[in-house]
């Protein structure tokens, strides 16, 4: 049974395909079209899932997307009639919008399906979200809830999962939403909403939450029912409009910071108290669940999930034993949750694997690699071990772009396509948020350490292997640490298992026997702007336009020294000839054929 899974009607697209009820491949639409965060149509994404896997389009049994586009239509329409002088916006953004979304796939369909054409599954978002998270998690019972900014009108989604099914409590409709409220703040501290929430939550712990905590508490509540409640008055951001903030919420907080401003101490205060809140409904939720459910573990989905703090005090401040949560909480996982739906709920077949696996992308063996290096007349040396090597140039105090294996799904770096430090280098963090990544000074990083050894070094007494939960640095630790540890004492972990990256597990473990700390910071290899890294083209064009030390990719080592030697020429020449010629090259790596992903061998099948 082969399902494509395609998540195209909201923001990040992408495409899956389950094979016998298995996720072999995932990949996100942006790492192709180098469009962060896009909103295209999947088309490169599909292409290379099923290229990928060696499956033809004549092999796909079910096609499951992650939107129901006509689903409460009516409700919207009332919506929309009863805000007549408002309603243009949301017309364009509910209706229009929603048109040449449909007629883009159904025109993709019918040129792709010419004979045999598959039927069409389509799911509801918040189930996409919520069902299709605990149908690949590993609970055969838990709790589940899901919340984002919306979906077709639901806001969040509380629930059950057992077995192979699900059962829904409740579910909070637009406008009452926690996401978007979250969104308006983002907006307010002067980031794009939609996309930077993450940057509101590591600014909040620059502020102090008792300056507006009561005032930010007034704006959403959670009734005991599981229930939000968002005081409108404060908000526009129901009307569609280009502002999300009503004149009574800067009557409160002050004056929006304009994103080309410094911050004030407003902001950061403005930012702490609202992230509180968001910790605060999430444990309710999360508190109402158990107290419902009885069960011991905790499913997170949607947008929300990705705010890695809130889910480190449920994981700390709830009775549930772990929680889930997705590597591609967001939109950009719905693909794989449509299919799961399609596959055990909608087609009933059995579950029999675990999605505890990020790593779904393509990879490029040494051959295709080193064919890239030759073609931009590179100078490189090929290394026997390259962890080891790796190792000693963090030891150093190297910063590294490192590309191995499979690429993963989701928007944090795992290990694979991985921008790399010694985190015991006080003055660390500063240089690659200034020198490499060109983001805000007071950007954290996160740190990635050894399943085995993790409990010496952070409190935290389970695994967090997609980077989705924060915790506590030891204080006797948060010294020998400092690049890796927030001004509030945290960090956002990632344990590595030897099974799921064994290449970096033995970076991480030949780090700690040199240092003795089996640590390693870990950014997302890319510029801010920019998606992640995809292709060799796309690691060896960011190595050469930022303050990488060295690119370890596959067996290779390309040094910016080695380079500068080699040809007699400045560093900064070398950087702009590189990149004059990558940019003016044959196109991205979903078209150019000199640059093959490896084919993926068979994913190992969990027994029944």
């Amino acid at each position: 049974m082969v399902i494509l899974g395609i998540n195209y009607y909201f923001h990040d697209s992408s495409a899956c395909l389950m094979v016998d009820g298995e996720v072999v491949v995932a990949l996100e639409e942006e790492r192709f079209s180098r469009d962060k965060h896009t909103r295209a149509f999947p088309e490169n994404a599909i292409k290379q899932c099923l290229e990928f896997a060696e499956i033809t389009v004549g092999d796909i049994d079910h096609i499951a997307v992650s939107i129901k586009p006509t689903h409460r239509w009516l409700t919207k329409t009332l919506y929309a009639c009863r805000r007549p002088h408002k309603s243009v916006p949301f017309i364009k953004h509910e209706l229009i919008n929603g048109f040449f979304k449909q007629r883009r796939f159904r025109s993709w369909y019918k040129q792709t399906f010419t004979e045999n054409q598959p039927p069409i599954h389509f799911v509801e978002h918040h189930v996409s979200h919520a069902a299709g998270s605990f149908l690949v998690s590993p609970y055969k019972k838990a709790a589940i809830m899901a919340i984002d900014g919306s979906g077709e009108w639901a806001c969040s989604w509380i629930g059950e999962g057992r077995d192979d099914q699900v059962t829904c409590f409740n579910e909070s409709m637009f406008p009452h939403s926690l996401g978007s409220v979250y969104e308006a703040v983002t907006e307010f501290c002067g980031f794009k909403p939609n996309y930077d929430e993450g940057k509101t939550m590591g600014l909040a712990p620059l502020g102090n939450p008792d300056t507006y905590i009561e005032q930010a508490r007034k704006t959403v509540q959670v009734d005991d029912n599981g229930k939000l409640q968002v005081d409108l008055s404060y908000f526009s951001y129901q009307f569609w409009g280009y502002q999300r903030c009503a004149p009574k919420f800067y009557d409160t907080f002050g004056q929006p910071r304009n994103p080309d401003a410094e911050f004030e101490t407003r902001h950061h205060d403005v930012a702490a108290a609202f992230q509180q809140v968001l910790e605060e409904c999430g444990l309710k939720l999360a508190n109402i669940l158990h107290k419902r459910t009885g069960a011991d573990y905790l499913v997170i989905a949607g947008g929300v999930a990705l705010n890695s703090v809130m889910n480190g005090r449920i994981l700390r401040e709830t009775p549930f034993r772990d929680v889930y949560i997705m590597p591609a909480a967001g939109d950009n996982g719905t693909s794989i949750g449509a299919a799961a739906v399609v596959q055990h709920i909608e087609l009933g077949k059995p579950r029999v694997a675990i999605h505890d696996n990020p790593y779904l992308g393509n990879s490029y063996s040494d051959e295709a690699i080193e064919s890239e290096l030759k073609r931009y007349k590179l100078p490189y040396r090929y290394c026997d071990d390259i962890a080891r090597e790796t190792a000693e140039l963090l030891e150093q105090g190297s910063i590294v772009g490192w590309f191995q294996g499979r690429m993963e799904i989701g928007p944090r770096a795992l290990g694979s396509r991985s921008i790399i430090a010694n985190p015991a280098y006080p003055s660390m963090k500063d240089k690659i948020n200034s020198e490499v990544k060109f983001r805000e000074a007071y950007r954290p990083f996160a740190p990635s350490a050894t399943v085995d050894r993790a409990a010496e070094f952070f409190d935290i007494d389970v695994e967090a292997p997609f980077m989705l939960k924060v915790c506590p640095v030891r204080k006797d630790k948060q010294a020998i640490m400092p690049a890796i540890t927030h001004v509030d004492g945290s960090a956002r972990l990632q344990t590595v298992r030897s099974e799921t990256h064994p290449q970096y597990y033995r970076l991480i473990n030949e780090l700690g026997h040199r240092t003795g700390v089996p640590v390693v910071l870990n950014t997302s290899f890319n510029i801010q702007g920019e998606p992640v890294v995809e292709s060799p083209r796309d690691a060896i064009r960011c190595f050469f336009s930022t303050g990488l030390d060295h690119l370890c990719i596959g067996s290779f080592v390309v040094s910016k020294q080695a380079n500068a030697s080699a040809s007699g020429i400045s560093i900064d020449a070398e950087v702009q000839k590189v990149s004059r010629s990558i940019d003016v090259g044959t196109g991205d790596a979903a078209n150019d054929k000199s640059v093959s992903p490896n084919r993926p061998n068979r994913p190992n099948r969990i027994a029944k």
